[in-house]
């Protein structure tokens, strides 16, 4: 329980403000239909977040114990002050005409190769050893996040500083860097 409570806290409060919620705010205005974009959503992360910490967990078969716990430290340390560094919004056209579910799948897919949540999922898949368990908490800690900007819009967002929440994300990265480090 602890894996899945921490990949989704983590994941959830690195995600608020991140391109793929803001790629999540521009696909619900663009398509207004919010259950084939949230499909598309899950679709999506779970395929990727399962590459991703099934990643993790074969690199710590190729890398010592000591050198491991560096590593990921120095990673969620790293991710944290990441977060400090907003995403933009990138302008969004879909010239495929592929439909909501498919374009968001596709589009959330792609956006997700080398963001920060997807390098956290590998961190998290090397820190826990359990793929499956760490694919759950990311892959609900990306609904949590991305679902209440479908919902939502900016009526959540313009409520809530974002550089606030990426204050707190950062801590909370950092927290949990340090945490490997003392072997919590």
């Amino acid at each position: 329980m602890e894996t899945i409570l921490n990949s989704m806290l983590l994941v959830f409060v690195g995600e608020m403000g991140d391109k793929t919620q803001l790629l999540a705010l521009v696909l619900a205005a663009r398509y207004r239909k919010p259950v084939p974009i949230l499909l598309g959503i899950l679709v999506a992360t779970l395929f990727n977040h399962a590459l991703a910490s099934y990643l993790g967990v074969f690199v710590t078969g190729y890398v010592s114990p000591v050198v491991m716990k560096w590593v990921l430290a120095t990673l969620f340390i790293g991710f944290g002050l990441w977060i400090l560094i907003p995403d933009k919004e990138e302008e969004f056209k879909d010239t495929h005409h592929w439909g909501a579910f498919l374009t968001t799948v596709v589009s959330f897919f792609l956006a997700e190769m080398g963001d920060k949540t997807q390098f956290a999922t590998v961190a998290l898949g090397a820190k826990y050893g359990s793929p499956l368990l760490v694919t759950m908490g990311t892959t609900l800690g990306m609904m949590g996040a991305d679902g209440l900007a479908v919902i939502f819009g900016h009526k959540f967002t313009d409520k809530i500083p974002m550089t606030l929440v990426h204050r707190i994300a950062s801590v909370l990265f950092i927290l949990f860097g340090i945490g490997v480090l003392l072997g919590f």
